[in-house]
């Protein structure tokens, strides 16, 4: 149990660490005020590496636990940031913003389905 606790907190912690990385090279290349793109970026890459990960867990799940803990679990609950994504979203949402809202709220979910599957799709 405890070397998968240490597993979670190091990819934790390697996650969030890029997932402030991303955050800020992003917002050196796009100026959008109401559309968080960081998070958008992370929330996305981190689908697809989560479903590269899982896809290609499926058939070596026995040999790698490891890869389970330290990335799946640890590496991507660190750099993907839905509860940000809950957070920005209220503050649109008190704002008034409502076409941001929805679409923000649509393209991060549909975007993010797509690209779990791609990354599934990829290791196939």
């Amino acid at each position: 149990m405890w070397k998968e606790i240490v597993y979670v907190g190091v990819g934790g912690g390697l996650g969030s660490i890029l997932r402030f990385a991303t955050s800020q090279i992003v917002s050196r290349y796009v100026q959008a005020p109401y559309l968080f793109v960081g998070t958008l970026v992370a929330n996305l890459l981190g689908c697809l590496l989560i479903g590269i990960l899982s896809g290609w867990l499926l058939s070596h799940a026995d040999e790698h636990h490891v890869v389970r803990w330290l990335f799946v679990v640890g590496f991507c609950g660190g750099y993907t940031t839905f509860s940000t994504f809950a957070l920005e979203n209220l503050h649109l949402l008190t704002q008034g913003q409502w076409p941001l809202l929805i679409g923000y709220t649509a393209v991060s979910i549909l975007l993010g389905i797509a690209a779990v599957w791609l990354g599934m799709l990829v290791v196939r």
